[in-house]
């Protein structure tokens, strides 16, 4: 068996240390890791599989020594800069940035819902947005069967998809002392109805994110489409109320056992007992959480769903790994 070698781009960031977690779950056949940072965070020293790391800066020679594959997570910039200068060295490329995910050229990749795609590359990979991810999993699920017609979007996402400062932010919005590191209002006690940068048409960069990446990933780029994206006073994992119209008729049991039965989604689903997704409860974990699963009687075929997952495991790091996963599969077929 072959063993590979995997570089850690952002590794002292919250994404790169909870890869670095996952990685340790993982036990992949990896015969060496080197992590990198920026200039600032360089020379930190890191625990992993009981070895401890020096974290090297990142250059442009950084990859002259030949890696297999690097994860991404230092950000649109960093990753425009090094991602194409890693991939003429052979290197592939998972990146967890938006630098590519729109590129027509770049597969954009939930291993659950298109992992055909990844044999497409051509040196990067791009790993969609932390609230594409969870969704598209059950979006997947259904469209398969019954054709989604549109989809309405309204999310509520933690405070850890905005990085340290929007932890902090919540973390410390009580102390009067306290200066906001990353958002333009108190996250303490408010849902800020605003993610990313506003674009000219009213709507959101996240909520565009969640648009076209949705219609990317599912191979339909008429699929009719509408998202609001809030930040909510929550540390970790995002929830989701998804609002789908479908094609064709349903059962609802029948829906319900075709979103139990595909990979990487379990249902909790009892309102009787109170058992629905809880932020909570998904933190931690890798899978997408799918709940209050019922009619909308507003339209001919219609549902609402409860959609909840760790965003910074299953909507960053994880997903980038099961990715490098499949390739190593690939490599040693």
């Amino acid at each position: 068996m072959r063993n590979f070698k995997l570089a850690v781009v952002g590794a002292t960031g919250l994404v790169g240390r909870t890869a670095l977690k996952v990685l340790e779950e993982k036990n992949l056949p990896i015969s060496e890791y080197v992590f990198f940072a920026s200039a600032k965070s360089a020379n930190t020293k890191l625990n992993f599989m009981g070895k401890e790391y020096v974290v090297r800066e990142l250059t442009e020679n950084s990859f002259d020594e030949g890696f297999d594959f690097a994860i991404f997570s230092a950000g649109g910039e960093t990753s425009k800069k090094f991602s194409p200068i890693a991939a003429s060295k052979g290197c592939i490329v998972v990146d967890n940035s938006s630098a590519f995910r729109m590129d027509p050229s770049v597969p954009l990749v939930v291993p659950e819902v298109n992992p055909e795609e990844i044999v497409n590359n051509h040196g990067i990979i791009a790993n969609p947005n932390c609230s594409t991810i969870q969704a598209v999993l059950p979006l997947k699920a259904l469209d398969n069967k019954y054709k989604i017609k549109r989809i309405v979007y309204s999310t509520y996402q933690a405070v850890s998809g905005a990085g340290k400062k929007g932890v902090s932010d919540l973390e410390n919005g009580n102390n009067k002392d306290y200066t906001l590191q990353k958002f333009p209002y108190p996250i303490v006690n408010n849902c800020l109805p605003h993610i990313d940068v506003f674009l000219d048409n009213g709507y959101t960069k996240e909520e565009e994110k969640m648009v076209n990446e949705t219609r990317k990933i599912l191979k339909r780029p008429d699929l009719r489409i509408t998202a609001t994206t809030v930040r909510v006073p929550v540390i970790n994992s995002h929830s989701e109320s998804i609002n789908v119209e479908f094609e064709k008729p349903f059962d609802l049991d029948e829906l319900v056992e075709t979103l139990k039965s595909f990979p990487g989604i379990i249902v909790q689903d009892d309102t009787k007992n109170l058992v629905y997704p809880l932020a909570t409860k998904a933190d931690g974990h890798d899978e997408v959480f799918v709940g209050r699963i019922r009619r909308d009687f507003s339209v001919d075929n219609g549902i609402n769903m409860w959609v909840v997952a760790d965003n910074i495991r299953k909507g960053a790091a994880s997903n980038a790994i099961q990715i490098v996963e499949k390739l190593i599969e690939l490599k040693q077929d």
